[in-house]
């Protein structure tokens, strides 16, 4: 029966719960993460000897949320700096020497059976299967899903002790007949060389230290030896049951939005609510496009998926790196730091790219303010000025500074205000009535107002977009999209002549085709096409050419559909125009208020809504009426 020290797990807890506050503190906007993460290590951080088996931890989530940083913080807590390794597994030849997890675990002396952590991350560059499904031929770090199963790592080789033993015992007859002849011999000759003492330990896997090691004699590690080849133990698989194991990735299958265009003038709360709808199941499947079903079942059910960053989130990060400016420059030089909020909303507008994270976020901090700040420092040390105060005058594009009695002025422009401002005024015209085509189709078919409307965004090329909702495909929410998808192109038809129509439909025709492919080919909501004509295996393989005439008959309907509605409510999609190419976008509340100026009612509905058909409630009607009818239930006569 195991015995456990209460006072050492009372230990363990407090621990646990300072390092808990720890990661809070340093973190932000992940505090659920960082809750689970903490509630499923606790078995192997207080009890480890309880586990038969390794706990497995997955972190998945966009770039920059701080999947690795919040592991090596999580180490660097838990005082496990020294049994901790990153390990970024391939099935690609690298300059790394190991191909093998084992290799590397045994390199760091891991293989003691001991409690570790080991990170395996940046997963998704990693995997079994090709694009298309077929099976990669791979040798390298195999054993990963070996560990992956149940903790334990096959020997691929056994050490040879024997050989050992047959030296030990020639050098100790040569020892023996030097000393018989009169020669000298030293008393280090009976011990064991730095090379044999490390050799032996990962052999043995002994947990002694080095200084122990080094003062064992020859005839000690040879009785470790024997002993351990009567008890047969140096030949049993390694066992890593007391291993912590992460593994940490990001999945773009699993975060579509990971890929977004103009993702610095998408609202970042849109982002937050698409990627908290990513669930467990959104993870497995693109695992297994990766990896083998069987693969994928080792990596176990706890999966922590991260959210991208709100807006708020953003705002206390660069408050928090303001303050840490502040805190730094008043330590190293005794000048106080005021910073005015107009720099805070300069930092966020040039530096917070959603999908990308809190990385752009501390370089624009640098960038916009610690550069500047650097020659604001220099002055004031020269005035011995003992306070700065720096604001951002937005209409004058200058960095404002009182430095003790002097007002200084710097022009400045963020980089990315830079690149919305070289946007022309005609270009942008041309994409507002575009996205206002999209926007009044939208407004129209669903009933809702768009969650971001843009026309001017932060490229080298003029560009904009329309942001709708989550929409649950069905036969009817198919056919909308691609009317919403034709209608910017012909907005521009409609407006500025077809002769003056710019090429900005490209994007719109492949999604609103593939709309249109999908609903003929692969759901079937084409009375005349009833077979599936996406299976690519050569047995079940259907011929594709004979749907595309069908394909271009409704697209060739659904865009005349489109062209009469947005003809009908033409002084809407004009004035919604205007609107966006004066201002460059316009949030939700405002499109809504232009629509029922023009007499249309549309909701507005919150980023993360799902618009959905109300199926529960028509299921209870028929279930209602198919009880009313007669010879059916107790109302039947």
């Amino acid at each position: 029966m195991l015995t456990f020290d209460k006072h050492l797990i009372q230990e363990r807890k407090a621990t646990l719960e300072a390092a808990k506050q720890a990661l809070k503190h340093h973190f932000i906007g992940i505090d659920k993460i960082i809750d689970d993460l903490i509630d499923y290590i606790q078995v192997w951080y207080l009890l480890p000897e309880l586990l038969k088996r390794p706990v497995i931890v997955n972190l998945w989530g966009m770039t920059g949320v701080g999947k690795t940083d919040l592991v090596r913080q999580l180490v660097k807590h838990l005082h496990f700096q020294d049994r901790f390794t990153e390990i970024e597994l391939s099935n690609v030849d690298q300059t790394s020497w190991n191909s093998s997890v084992s290799a590397v675990l045994e390199n760091y002396e891991f293989h003691d059976g001991q409690p570790c952590v080991v990170l395996f991350d940046e997963i998704q560059r990693f995997n079994t299967l090709e694009v298309d499904g077929k099976p990669l031929p791979q040798t390298k770090f195999m054993d990963f899903w070996e560990l992956l199963s149940d903790g334990h790592l096959s020997k691929k080789q056994r050490d040879d002790l024997d050989s050992f033993l047959f030296s030990y015992y020639q050098r100790r007859q040569d020892l023996q007949r030097k000393r018989q002849s009169g020669e000298s011999v030293a008393d280090s000759a009976y011990f064991l060389s730095s090379w044999e003492a490390i050799s032996l330990k990962k052999a043995l896997n002994l947990s002694l230290d080095m200084e122990e090691l080094l003062n064992l004699s020859e005839d000690d590690m040879v009785d470790l030896i024997m002993q351990a080849k009567r008890q047969k133990t140096i030949y049993e698989p390694i066992n890593h049951a007391k291993t912590l194991i992460l593994i940490s990735g990001n999945l773009d299958d699993a975060f579509h939005m990971a890929t977004q265009a103009a993702e610095t003038e998408v609202d970042a709360d849109i982002f937050h609510a698409f990627t908290t709808k990513v669930t467990l199941m959104d993870v497995k499947a693109a695992l297994m496009r990766k990896f083998r079903p069987e693969q994928v079942a080792r990596f176990g059910n706890i999966h922590l998926i991260y959210p991208s960053l709100r807006k708020q989130d953003f705002s206390a990060l660069i408050a928090r790196e303001i303050e840490r400016v502040q805190q730094e420059t008043q330590e190293r030089t005794g000048i106080q730091l005021v910073v005015d909020t107009s720099i805070a909303r300069l930092i966020y507008r040039n530096g917070v790219f959603p999908v990308q994270g809190v990385r752009p976020v501390f370089s624009s901090v640098t960038d916009i303010l610690e550069v500047n700040l650097s020659k604001l420092l220099l002055h004031a040390l020269s005035v011995d000025a003992d306070s700065i105060r720096v604001a951002y005058d937005e209409a004058a594009k200058q960095i404002v500074a009182q430095v003790g009695n002097e007002t200084l002025h710097y022009p400045y422009v963020g980089r990315i205000d830079t690149i919305r401002a070289s946007n022309e005024q005609a270009t942008v015209a041309n994409i507002s009535v575009h996205e206002a085509g999209h926007a009044v189709v939208y407004m129209l078919l669903f009933g809702l107002a768009p969650l971001q409307l843009k026309s001017r965004i932060a490229n080298a090329y003029a560009g904009g977009f329309t942001f709708p909702h989550q929409i649950h495909r069905t036969h009817r929410s198919m056919l909308d999209m691609i009317k919403v998808y034709l209608a910017g192109g012909i907005a521009e038809d409609i407006v500025f002549g077809v002769l003056n129509a710019s090429t900005g439909r490209e994007n719109d025709r492949e999604q609103a085709t593939t709309l249109a492919l999908d609903y003929v080919r692969r759901y079937g909501f084409d009375a005349e096409f009833q077979a599936c004509y996406i299976l690519e295996d050569h047995a079940y393989k259907m011929d594709q050419n004979i749907t595309d005439t069908d394909v271009e008959k409704m697209m060739m309907r659904l865009a005349s559909e489109t062209r009469e509605l947005l003809a009908q409510h033409r002084a809407l999609m004009l004035d919604l125009a205007d609107a966006l190419a004066a201002n460059g976008g316009l949030e939700t509340a405002a499109v809504a208020e232009i629509a029922t100026q023009h007499g249309l009612a549309v909701a507005v509905k919150e980023e993360g809504y799902l618009h959905v058909p109300a199926y529960d409630k028509l299921l209870q009607g028929l279930a209602g009426e198919s009880l009313r009818r007669p010879g059916r239930g107790s109302t039947a006569e």
